[in-house]
């Protein structure tokens, strides 16, 4: 997949975790928050709590896959047509990216003066997005850490 194409894929992805994060009564406070050392994704707040939200998006296209008919009248895919369902976007979440993270989340709360005592969490939100059934699946992980 061309760099394009990923990061259009990641912006999409965000989109619709915006769009999740409001829908569940989240106040999106903040996007794309970068500095030289990471970026934060998604800055939201609900009951008081800071979210730091991590999107992580996976785009795939299910092939046109023939499908067996048994005498009961029950399609079958054959299995290892849902083999991306083993890769989960979130297992890119890893301890090194965690730590850039919690350095970024700590420039953010200085350089917006956030008081010491204000809860935070850090979220991931997983986006899977099927291109061909134009359809997306959103998965949430609260206080990863």
């Amino acid at each position: 997949m061309e760099m394009i194409e990923k990061h259009q894929v990641g912006r999409l992805g965000e989109e619709i975790a915006c769009r999740y994060l409001l829908k569940q009564g989240f106040s999106v406070l903040d996007r794309n928050y970068a500095k030289k050392w990471g970026e934060l994704d998604i800055i939201a707040e609900k009951d008081d709590v800071l979210h730091f939200v991590e999107v992580k998006t996976l785009s795939t296209t299910l092939p046109n896959v023939p499908r067996e008919t048994t005498a009961d009248g029950v399609n079958n895919v054959p299995h290892e047509t849902y083999a991306s369902d083993q890769f989960r976007p979130e297992d890119n979440v890893h301890q090194a990216k965690l730590e850039r993270m919690n350095r970024t989340i700590q420039s953010y709360l200085a350089e917006k003066h956030v008081s010491c005592e204000k809860n935070w969490q850090i979220d991931v939100i997983s986006v899977r997005l099927d291109r061909s059934g134009k359809k997306a699946k959103v998965d949430y992980l609260p206080n990863v850490v």
